[in-house]
C-alpha cells in the first residue's frame, strides 16, 4: 500500500498548504481528499506536487507492505 504520511511532513517543514497546492499546482480538492486517505492518484499528480515542493518522490510518499 502507498502512503503519503511523508507529504504532510514535506508540506509543513516547506510552510506549504493544501490551499497553496490547489493554487499553485492546480491540484483540486478531490485529489488533496484522495492523498489524505491514501488512495490512488495520478502519476502526474505526483510529479506536480515533487516539482511545487522541490523534493523527490520518497519525500512524499512511502511504500508499507501490508
Amino acid at each position: 500500500m502507498i502512503v503519503f504520511d511523508k507529504l504532510w511532513v514535506t508540506m509543513k517543514n516547506k510552510g506549504v498548504s493544501t490551499y497553496m497546492l490547489r493554487e499553485k499546482c492546480g491540484i483540486d480538492s478531490k485529489t488533496i481528499r484522495r492523498l489524505k486517505a491514501n488512495e490512488n492518484v495520478e502519476t502526474k499528480t505526483l510529479d506536480k506536487l515533487c516539482s511545487v515542493l522541490e523534493c523527490r518522490i520518497e519525500d512524499i510518499a512511502e511504500f508499507i507492505n501490508e
